[in-house]
């Protein structure tokens, strides 16, 4: 945070779930994601407002934080943001976001804030639902008490928001010290550490003391000074801190108790007997189980026609270009590597943007902080907190911002093995290779006219890798050997309508990340795949014609596809799957799932478009053919009969559901980590597990 002429600096700051990042969205007219669950907001964002006078403001959005004594790594920032010690990068003002329906949390943040002799103001959101829940606010004696200018807000209905521009225009200090009062209460202990801080008033320089890990704007002398010092009265600091957080929650008490009252009898109701079936120990379950079924059902059943049109029109544009251009290389190289790969991914565009359409329709309805707090109970028998709910879910999208949101996790145990486990979560990378092959090996059946057997499977999938995370995570808690302290404090938001234009937004990102990231490396690795597949060393390519022709000359079959997949095994690519094929073929896997395997590496959901390619170009035939028809008509070189079996088909699937088949994650894993051991275990395990289970269920089923 660097100041600017003329300009004022806000920080705001505020519990998770208060609708910090909402109003942050609402000033500065920002589009950012807004989520309701712990851990949304892991980084600062920064943006501007004109105010009255052609003012200027810059605001930055800090991750939420229950209070300034960070317990995880998104609270660091925080704390470091408002201790900086160099006044052009400490903010103005900060603005202190809480809600109606946790203000007794809230507070306690404020009065810390406010300790550190910030200009502040506390902005209460959702006031749209004071009558609702027969809640009634002073905000006079809130003003009067705390000493600060306090707005009531609503970012849904987007009022109050002038006033608050307003207060931020003002020009109050409120003087030091607010609560925290070490001068007077340990006059001895305050003495000794202004001669380390001689420029901090006590809270700044006590915070310096008690929070030494977690803050790294000091100086080495500084901190072995505070190490001294900590040595000589490590029973005082403890005291101290006791003290302190009892004597901030008694202010607050007797606050809100002039201020603030609650009558039931005035509330609707209906949001409270929802909330207590949705997190009803049997039920809230139940609920949740049918939602995700009745999710996977959707995305097969909404997605099939226009994933049939999509394939569709892929086929029809490489036939197109086939007849249209002239006959050459580049003709071949667009029409059956670059069109083949592309349409590989594109196909599963409708079934993708119906997922992330669901995910944030939970989200925005605050549905997914009531799945954190009901699956605590089970989390908790694995090793995990209800926190971890989060990047496990998330982790259905990407692994890599889900691995992320492990920051909010306060244990570093937890944290790890949140880390560890969460790829096993069904990614969105994944969702093509699942389709893709469900739709070939699993018959399309429905019963009953609702459950359909490949929406089913779809779910059993997501379901199993939900269930080895958490079996991982059992075995992973009496493993490692850690000393960490555990807790788990979660404030859940108001039950709302989703707001569609968050809902649009959301899939419209997701959706754009998953196709402009996947199609980027689809479109290299199909050259590559092209170039290795259309080339080869050594005479059996360079005569493939002849070879073929002498060795087929008294049959009738179609010898331009018996040139074209001889020439195919023979070239550069046919080499290197057949070097490999020994190792995958106990799996039930010939030497082209082999290249698509390794090519996935680089990102899952190039599996299907590395196959389309390999397969177009082993298939002289004009004819257009769509992705699914020409795995279906693949023939399994050995048997001579169909090459994608169910066994073929569950052993995929399996490999697919456990394999570390990412880069990129790999590469999260060890900057989160911050050691290359645990990703280097992950990939081991992972593929292991992987390989093996695919093993026993090909050779079962065969």
């Amino acid at each position: 945070m660097t100041k600017v002429k003329d300009g004022i600096n806000v920080a705001v700051v505020g519990n998770p779930n208060t609708g910090k990042t909402s109003l942050f969205n609402a000033l500065t007219g920002l589009k950012q994601k807004v989520g309701n669950y712990p851990g949304i907001t892991v980084e600062k964002k920064t943006g501007s407002l004109k105010l009255a006078g052609g003012r200027k403001a810059f605001v930055t959005d800090l991750p939420g934080s229950y209070s300034i004594n960070p317990s995880s790594a998104d609270e660091n920032i925080v704390l470091e943001t408002l201790l900086q010690r160099e006044k052009s990068n400490q903010p103005d003002v900060v603005v202190v976001v809480a809600d109606v329906m946790n203000l007794k949390r809230n507070l306690f943040l404020l009065s810390q804030v406010m300790d550190l002799g910030f200009r502040t103001i506390l902005a209460i959101n959702m006031s749209d639902q004071l009558e609702k829940r027969g809640i009634e606010i002073n905000t006079r004696k809130i003003e009067e008490a705390f000493g600060c200018a306090v707005v009531m807000i609503s970012t849904k209905k987007r009022s109050g928001l002038k006033a608050l521009k307003d207060k931020i225009q003002e020009s109050h200090q409120h003087a030091m010290p607010f609560i925290f009062d070490l001068e007077h209460q340990d006059k001895e202990i305050y003495d000794e550490l202004h001669k380390i801080f001689p420029e901090a008033s006590s809270y700044q320089a006590w915070l310096c003391l008690s929070q030494l890990d977690n803050i790294r704007i000091l100086r080495q002398e500084e901190i072995d000074e505070i190490n001294r010092f900590k040595s000589n009265h490590r029973t005082d600091i403890k005291s101290i801190q006791h003290k302190e957080t009892i004597k901030r929650y008694r202010f607050i008490n007797q606050v809100l108790k002039e201020s603030y009252s609650r009558k039931i009898e005035n509330a609707s109701g209906l949001k409270e007997r929802i909330d207590r079936i949705i997190t009803h120990r049997f039920y809230g379950y139940a609920i949740f189980a049918v939602l995700l079924l009745l999710i996977f059902q959707s995305v097969y059943s909404w997605a099939s026609y226009p994933m049939d049109l999509i394939d569709m029109w892929f086929a029809q544009l490489a036939q197109l270009a086939r007849t249209t251009l002239p006959p050459g290389q580049f003709t071949n190289l667009l029409a059956d590597g670059i069109i083949a790969g592309l349409g590989g991914i594109a196909i599963f565009i409708p079934q993708i943007a119906i997922l992330f359409f669901f995910i944030a329709l939970l989200e925005e309805s605050g549905y997914m902080s009531r799945v954190v707090f009901l699956m605590d109970r089970i989390m908790r028998n694995f090793g995990l907190s209800g926190k971890s709910v989060v990047p496990l879910i998330s982790g259905t999208a990407c692994a890599i911002p889900a691995i992320m949101a492990a920051r909010n996790i306060e244990s570093w145990k937890e944290r790890l093995i949140t880390i560890l486990v969460t790829p096993f979560t069904t990614c969105s990378a994944r969702l093509p290779i699942y389709t893709i092959i469900i739709a070939i090996v699993i018959p399309e059946k429905t019963f009953a006219g609702i459950v359909n057997l490949q929406g089913l499977t779809l779910f059993a999938l997501y379901f199993l890798g939900f269930a080895v995370a958490l079996l991982s995570s059992y075995f992973l808690n009496f493993i490692l050997k850690f000393k960490t302290k555990s807790f788990f404090v979660i404030e859940m938001p108001e039950l709302s309508r989703p707001l569609l234009r968050n809902v649009g937004q959301t899939v419209y990102q997701k959706t754009q990340a998953f196709v402009v990231g996947a199609g980027k490396i689809i479109f290299a690795i199909s050259i590559v795949l092209w170039v290795m597949s259309s080339y080869g060393p050594g005479k059996e390519f360079k005569n493939a014609e002849q070879i073929v022709t002498e060795e087929h000359k008294s049959e009738d079959g179609n010898l331009e596809n018996k040139i074209a997949s001889y020439k195919l095994e023979n070239s550069y690519i046919g080499i290197v799957g057949k070097s490999i094929e020994p190792v995958l073929r106990p799996l039930g896997f010939d030497w082209k799932i082999g290249i698509a395997i390794i090519c996935s590496f680089a990102a899952r959901e190039v599996f299907v478009g590395a196959l389309s390619t390999i397969y177009s170009v082993g298939d002289s035939d004009d004819n257009i053919e769509t992705i699914k028809s020409r795995l279906e008509r693949e023939v399994n070189p050995i048997t001579g009969h169909k090459m994608y079996t169910l066994p073929l088909g569950l052993s995929l699937l399996l490999f697919y559901a456990f394999a570390m088949q990412c880069m990129s994650t790999l590469a999260i894993v060890k900057r989160e980590t911050n050691s290359w051991k645990w990703p280097i275990l992950q990939l081991v395990c992972m593929t292991g597990l992987a390989y093996i289970s695919s093993l026993i269920i090909y050779n079962l089923l065969k």
